[in-house]
């Protein structure tokens, strides 16, 4: 990719170090994202040797500002996840747990310590920390989950109520993208998102479907920022919301990679508190216009919040408090989108189009008109599944609901699932 002057001249000292390590300069055009980051994104590695490498990447442009390449770890390193900027957890294929202290200035990198932390037992085959306490780490398609206590832990005092998460992580690659947010990608191609809420409880999305196999490390260091490895060159992705399960907002850039070729490491962990996923100030539609999807489910929680009771005659309204809605449930689907009317189950296809039940996507809907019912889908609970959350005006015994539920199976809402079909909004953003 094309380098600034600037950093040109900051990473001339440099060059020695990154030829030795493959991490050339390559044209590319200009590519641009939004993540609110504190400096620059921070990788570490290590290399086939056991040394250790450090690498910073502009957040905004994907540009590497430089790389360094420090001393032996004394071990044959298996796992790595990087607790901060100077401290990262490293497992051995003896199954140790040590700590890397490091020191680094622009042009040095140093280790101050590696202290052997854990002896035995620590035999994941990936491992990540997720920036907000959390330890995580794969072995035999287990999900475990460790709390870390301390920023420069020693043993078990400083990491730990372990716990097993659940089975079924058979995962090619594993990266922490926040609080409790792991995303991951699989040997058949998919990127999947998971959101952690405790043991056998976890929500998962298929981010994309297929185009990851070839990814064969992946790093985030939070803000919805991606960095996957493929044939050796790092490429980076932008996700705009990081928190929505939703694949579709992620920006690639193909032609302006970090850089093309010479990641040869055989670990990569970024720092993932380096980055934070700030929301945008909320958008606000006119009714009967177009409509952004968070201002959908912001809308659908203030009537769920307010437990606005269902009334096949009564109205009620919106957030704004500007438009009232009939509070039944296609009423309620029909404040959600903001439309200028109440439509019935009957009719709310005239301002929608029917799509597939495994492409909705949040602040979409759920309408059986067969049985008069119709539910605003929130998200995926587990999108392999099937199961999913929504939001609903269910009846005059339950008011809003907010559940769970089986897209193709079971019932939603006391409905046959099977009756339901998928609505999206004509003028959703």
């Amino acid at each position: 990719m094309k380098l600034s002057n600037v950093i040109r001249r900051t990473s001339a000292t440099l060059a020695v170090g990154a030829m030795s390590l493959g991490l050339v300069t390559v044209a590319g055009g200009a590519a641009q994202a939004v993540a609110s980051c504190s400096g620059n994104v921070s990788i570490y590695g290590t290399l086939s040797d056991g040394r250790l490498t450090y690498s910073q990447i502009e957040p905004n442009t994907g540009d590497r500002v430089k790389t360094l390449i420090g001393p032996n770890l004394g071990f044959t390193p298996k796992a790595m996840a990087t607790l901060n900027f100077n401290t990262v957890l490293v497992t051995s294929t003896a199954g140790d747990l040590y700590r890397v202290d490091i020191q680094t200035n622009n042009t040095a990198l140093a280790l101050a310590g590696v202290t052997k932390i854990w002896d035995g037992g620590w035999t994941f085959d990936k491992m990540v920390y997720d920036g907000a306490g959390h330890l995580y780490g794969t072995v035999d398609g287990q999900l475990h989950q460790y709390l870390v206590s301390q920023d420069k832990p020693t043993g078990s005092a400083h990491i730990g109520q372990h716990v097993v998460i659940d089975t079924g992580f058979v995962l090619k690659t594993l990266a922490a993208a926040g609080d409790d947010r792991i995303i991951a990608s699989t040997s058949d191609g998919r990127l999947l998102s998971y959101k952690i809420n405790g043991v056998n409880d976890w929500d998962r999305a298929v981010l994309k479907s297929s185009g990851w196999s070839g990814v064969d490390s992946l790093s985030s260091p939070g803000g919805g920022l991606y960095y996957g490895r493929t044939n050796g060159g790092l490429y980076w992705y932008h996700d705009s919301d990081p928190t929505d399960a939703d694949g579709s907002d992620i920006a690639y850039h193909p032609s302006d990679p970090v850089d093309a070729s010479g990641w040869t490491q055989s670990l990569l962990s970024a720092y993932a508190d380096n980055c934070a996923y700030v929301p945008p100030a909320p958008p606000h539609s006119v009714q009967g216009g177009t409509i952004y999807r968070s201002e959908v489910i912001t809308r659908a929680k203030d009537w769920y919040n307010r437990n606005i009771q269902y009334s096949q005659s009564a109205y009620a309204t919106d957030i704004e408090g500007d438009d009232t809605y009939r509070t039944d449930c296609s009423g309620f689907v029909s404040m959600a989108w903001h439309l200028t009317s109440s439509l019935t189950t009957q009719t709310l296809d005239n301002a929608a189009a029917q799509i597939s039940k495994a492409d909705l996507r949040p602040g979409d809907a759920l309408n059986s008109s067969s049985e008069g019912h119709a539910v605003l889908f929130a998200g995926w609970k587990d999108q392999d599944a099937g199961t999913f959350y929504y939001y609903s005006e269910g009846s005059p015994d339950s008011d809003m609901n907010y559940r769970s539920a089986n897209a193709y199976s079971g019932t939603i809402d006391s409905h046959p699932a099977s009756t339901y079909v998928a609505l999206r909004y004509n003028k959703i953003a």
